[in-house]
């Protein structure tokens, strides 16, 4: 492969540093600059070399910082705040003392949904369940418990949000995310990096955020982790960057790059994503990290790069300021190679070492380097833990519930069957990126943590909660007694759901229910009583099979440790579900498709191609088993009396103000997310069926109503990009959905002296807007 060198640095982004960092910058050697951009695992610098181990080695610490100057470490798992306290202050001493210019370390961790990585903290509902949720506040909160609970402990650097888009439902990576819909992303992720980065308590400290995985991760073309993904370059722009736009204009320092490829190009090797896309058109000015080990990536998987040196300068050219080695120092020796050589210019590396200098400086680490133990009560903070309950319990999605089975109310019960995989599972509803990487065995939990059995016998004291095994000593399946005891069981809650997983150790071909769980659930149901079916699991299994005699199916998602608890009350009628899938549940294992699918993506409709087809194959009315923003609740909401202040815009700047009435008309109080909805009825680029535009969450009491509203801007709402992001706004009829209501209007900006008289019949009643003409707007109120 023939050598080239990089672009000059005058082509890059200009860089604004401050005056320390441009002082430091002009003192560093070319060494120490490189140092900056290195990123080592705990295991570099512990006893042991295991990822668990928090005990730091002070002859392996001391030797890396002072002949390789490496700037950052990450990594470790759960131990308590105090073990946390002396690793990190030994660590970040032994680095103030050998850098010659007193440079702090970085310390980088995963705390995914909470501070995940530190003993007996609040653990929060995963993102997709926060997104089921549809109240960006929670997100907020688990990002203040997340700092409250780590920051003092030397943790500045939050691997955290992921801003991936959930679209493809066999990425198992799909929990880590805030669901299908960009808007849903980009309310959640702005919510969070603004919290983590923004919070005052935590003063001296400050703490910098980090996107992930930029960009495109989430919709690999096979389901797989770090595999290819086909994305056309104006469904990158649509869909893909929003949720991460919104963060990136929200100020969050620094972005991880997506493992794996787009179109047959590695993200870390494409200077189209990483410098044209993510700084020029972005705006981003922080720093692009590596994820694990992925510039090596290039050589041993992806097979771009002939070796080492060569996918570094690929990765570096591209756009790449810090390497997560993140076991050795190549990369150090490597750079320093490229720059003698001429391939890489040091004013490159000065910007790269740059931008990881000003992070350090905006979050204040030259000033604070070192963590504090006077506010080690803050870690397992009660307040912080029942915050997570209440995210639980906004998160879980009710699917389904024939006869309003569900309350199963405790003065009507007398014996509860409670069974299956989740049942007695601390690890299952917290998943992976919990106290480690994968989780831990059982046996790793905490004791104080809810289970769900426990959880039910707390909330039915006077009942007899009755749970079984399904396996017998030698793992054999045994369903002997199942049956029977359903049959004495006034209800049986069936608690499934899968061990916890991340990444490539989560690849699945099959999102069908485990089959021994499809029988335990047939088992249970011959015995004629009601049967609750419980989802637990980062992502949705295929239920088609057992579907349909259940009397009552709950998504509860990954909700954390306060998950058992939040079930349990929602079983119980304690608490009102108001959660609404963050995604599109499939009904078939072969068959996904997004809400936000276009009308190719309909189910086929046989009779198009002639008499004598219609009848051929089996026909669904839908393709799926729950839609994108449905969950029912155990009160009803009306939504009547759609409004809009006009019917024709003719104005890229205007505004359009819609309102809604929405009331509850059941016999309690609830929580109501209201979703706004946009069809953009005809583009010159195939639009989506609908697109979510606007959502709101607020609570309404007994016989309470409440308007709504949605205020429309042009650009930002009938617009969309092509491929170069650029926004193209077009003449048409647009359609506004929300609950049960629609309305049409137009826009005429190009042609607003034509006539706006809509083509066709109405298709319902009018309603005056503040315009010169009236919006045709369907006003039924059916109860949802």
């Amino acid at each position: 492969m023939a050598a080239t060198t990089s672009q000059p640095t005058a082509e890059l982004p200009a860089a604004n540093f401050s005056p320390r960092v441009k002082q430091l910058l002009a003192q560093m050697t070319l060494e120490e600059k490189i140092g900056q951009m290195t990123q080592l695992d705990i295991s570099t610098i512990n006893t042991t070399g295991a990822a668990k181990d928090v005990f730091l080695d002070s002859a392996k610490t001391t030797a890396l910082v002072r002949d390789f100057h490496v700037g950052s470490f990450i990594n470790g798992e759960a131990v308590p705040a105090a073990q946390w306290l002396r690793y990190s202050m030994a660590l970040q001493r032994i680095t103030m003392r050998e850098s010659r210019l007193k440079i702090p370390m970085i310390y980088g961790i995963d705390h995914m949904h909470g501070a995940s990585y530190v003993s007996g903290t609040a653990i929060f509902p995963h993102n997709i369940n926060l997104g089921a949720t549809f109240n960006p506040a929670l997100a907020q909160q688990a990002a203040r418990a997340t700092v409250l609970e780590s920051a003092d402990l030397g943790h500045h650097w939050i691997f955290a949000p992921v801003q991936d888009l959930g679209v493809n439902v066999y990425w198992p990576r799909l929990y880590e995310t805030f669901g299908e819909d960009p808007l849903v992303a980009s309310r959640m992720g702005e919510a969070y990096v603004k919290e983590i980065q923004g919070n005052t308590e935590i003063a001296p400290y400050k703490v910098a955020a980090c996107g992930k995985h930029f960009l495109g991760y989430s919709d690999p073309r096979n389901g797989w982790d770090r595999t290819n993904a086909l994305i056309p370059a104006q469904r990158l722009q649509e869909f893909f960057r929003p949720p991460f736009q919104a963060i990136v204009d929200a100020g969050v320092k620094s972005v991880m790059i997506n493992s794996g490829e787009i179109n047959g190009e590695p993200v870390h090797a494409s200077k189209a994503i990483l410098t044209d896309l993510l700084r020029r058109q972005m705006g981003f000015k922080g720093v692009a990290v590596t994820d694990w080990e992925d510039i090596n990536r290039l050589v041993r998987v992806q097979k771009v790069a002939e070796s080492e040196k060569e996918a570094t300068f690929m990765a570096i050219d591209a756009g790449i300021d810090v390497a997560m080695t993140p076991y050795n120092t190549n990369f150090c020796r490597i750079m320093k190679e490229l720059v003698q050589e001429g391939r890489l210019t040091e004013a490159r590396v000065t910007l790269s070492a740059g931008r990881m200098l000003q992070m350090k400086e905006d979050i204040g680490l030259f000033d604070n380097p070192m963590p504090r133990a006077d506010r080690l009560s803050r870690v397992g903070d009660p307040a912080l833990k029942a915050q997570a309950v209440e995210a639980a319990r906004q998160s879980i999605v009710l699917l389904k519930n024939e006869q309003n089975v569900l309350p199963l109310l405790p003065s009507r019960m007398k014996r509860l069957l409670v069974v299956g995989p989740s049942a007695e599972s601390r690890a299952n509803l917290a998943g992976g990126w919990t106290l480690a990487w994968q989780g831990r065995p059982e046996t790793g939990y905490s004791a104080d943590i809810p289970t769900l059995v426990e959880a039910l016998r707390k909330e039915y004291p006077g009942v007899q909660i009755e749970t079984l095994p399904y396996y017998d000593k030698t793992g054999k399946l045994s369903l002997a007694g199942i049956e029977a005891a359903a049959k004495k069981a006034d209800a049986v809650v069936l608690a499934l759901g899968e061990r916890p997983y991340t990444e490539g150790l989560g690849n699945a071909s099959d999102l069908t229910l485990p089959e021994d769980q499809q029988q335990l659930v047939r088992t249970a149901q011959a015995g004629g009583r009601p049967t609750v079916l419980v989802m637990i699991g980062g992502r949705p299994n295929i239920i088609r099979s057992v579907a349909d005699k259940a009397s009552a199916i709950m998504w509860a998602g990954l909700p954390g440790f306060g998950g058992g608890t939040a079930i349990a009350e929602i079983i119980s009628g304690k608490a009102n579900p108001s959660g609404k899938l963050p995604f599109t549940y499939p009904l078939f294992a072969g068959h996904i498709s997004n809400y936000h699918h276009d009308n190719n993506e309909n189910s086929l409709d046989l009779s198009d191609f002639g008499v004598g087809f219609e009848q051929r194959g089996v026909k669904y009315k839908s393709t799926m088993l729950t839609e994108y923003g449905e969950g029912l609740s155990y009160t009803t909401y009306a939504y009547s009396s759609l409004k809009l202040s006009d019917s024709v815009l003719t104005n890229p700047s205007a505004r359009l103000r819609a309102t809604v009435r929405v009331a509850n008309t059941g016999s309690r109080a609830g929580q109501e997310a209201v979703l706004w909805f946009l069809t953009d009825e005809v583009g010159r680029i195939t639009r989506p069926v609908r697109l979510l535009k606007h959502f709101e969450k607020q609570e309404l009491a007994t016989g309470q109503s409440r308007e709504f509203t949605f205020d429309i801007d042009v650009m930002r709402d009938l617009s969309y990009p092509n491929g170069e992001g650029v926004a193209q706004l077009e003449d048409g009829w647009f359609t506004l959905r929300v609950g049960s209501q629609t309305a049409r209007f137009r826009y005429q900006g190009a042609a607003s002296a034509r006539s706006a008289a809509q083509p066709g019949k109405a298709t319902g009643a009018a309603s005056t807007g503040t315009g010169s003409n009236s919006a045709s707007t369907k006003t039924t109120s059916n109860a949802k």
